[in-house]
């Protein structure tokens, strides 16, 4: 038999447990903390204070300032981006003429260096225009596309003759009356918003629209219509519109317009007065008086 051997003494096992410090650092490089400075903060940090380091000289950063100003304008004059041509639609050759002039617009340019929402106010603040659209289209041409005031009458002021649309706008201004024979004339000191009603004068006095030259305001509150032969209408205040009807009416069954009649005053609603003619007064009193005559 072999003899056996005396077992060995075994060595002993390390312990695998850190030490408190150890253990305190693992824990400290494991907190969010300390994370988002390794990951952010610091490198944050590093790239700041290289690039201050380095645009701390005058020279090099007039250098930076000057490349990146050279970048922005080689994308700003790329073609895609350059306006060659403006193009203006919907527009008469006056107003189209008043665009071109009041744009200024010194082309080819840049579209970065056209202030499009200045443009179109620019373009709406002309008289004739009402609303204007601007687009930039393929090909490099700027589309001015508006809408313009159409005049409906002709307002005589104390600076001259205006054009006006339905709601009191000026459109454009006349030398001469006889420039726009076919729109009706109004005369007289107003505002705007007595524009409307002169319109529906004007459409209720169609039956005599041969006649009809015009409306005058008088002392900015009410209507007259001027017609040939110089014949008047003296309209009230009040429903001015209901009393030129009366008026028609009248003229209709009894041709009250075709007599001596220089005025028919229609200011009094319930009392309308005739005013006649200087011929006509002789005649009426020439006849009363040969009436008076008979009668004795």
């Amino acid at each position: 038999m072999r003899a056996l051997r005396p077992a060995r003494p075994r060595a002993a096992r390390p312990d695998p447990a850190p030490s408190r410090w150890s253990y305190r650092l693992q824990r400290f490089l494991l907190t969010p903390g300390y994370r988002l400075a390794m990951r952010i903060v610091i490198p944050a940090v590093v790239c700041f204070g290289s690039v201050h380091l380095y645009m701390a000289d005058e020279m090099r950063r007039d250098n930076v300032i000057a490349m990146i100003h050279g970048w922005k304008n080689d994308i700003e004059t790329l073609d895609q981006f350059m306006v060659y041509g403006m193009e203006v639609s919907n527009a008469s050759p006056g107003t189209e003429e008043d665009i071109r002039e009041i744009a200024e617009l010194d082309l080819p340019r840049s579209s970065f260096h056209i202030d499009l929402p200045g443009l179109k106010d620019t373009v709406e603040s002309l008289p004739s225009v009402a609303e204007a659209a601007l687009q930039l289209r393929d090909g490099g041409v700027l589309r001015i596309s508006v809408v313009e005031r159409v005049p409906v009458a002709i307002w005589r002021g104390v600076d001259g003759y205006d054009l006006v649309d339905p709601t009191g706008a000026v459109t454009g201004a006349l030398h001469r009356r006889a420039e726009r024979p076919d729109l009706p004339l109004l005369a007289g000191a107003g505002e705007p918003a007595a524009i409307p009603e002169a319109l529906a004068l004007i459409a209720a006095a169609e039956p005599i629209a041969a006649r009809l030259r015009g409306l005058e305001r008088i002392g900015e509150r009410r209507w007259d219509v001027v017609l040939d032969r110089d014949q008047r209408i003296l309209l009230p205040e009040e429903k001015p519109v209901q009393a030129l009807e009366r008026v028609l009416a009248l003229d209709e069954a009894q041709e009250l317009m075709s007599r001596d009649v220089l005025a028919v005053d229609m200011r009094l609603a319930d009392r309308p007065t005739l005013r006649l003619s200087e011929g006509a007064v002789k005649d009426w009193r020439r006849i009363r008086s040969l009436v008076i005559d008979a009668s004795k």
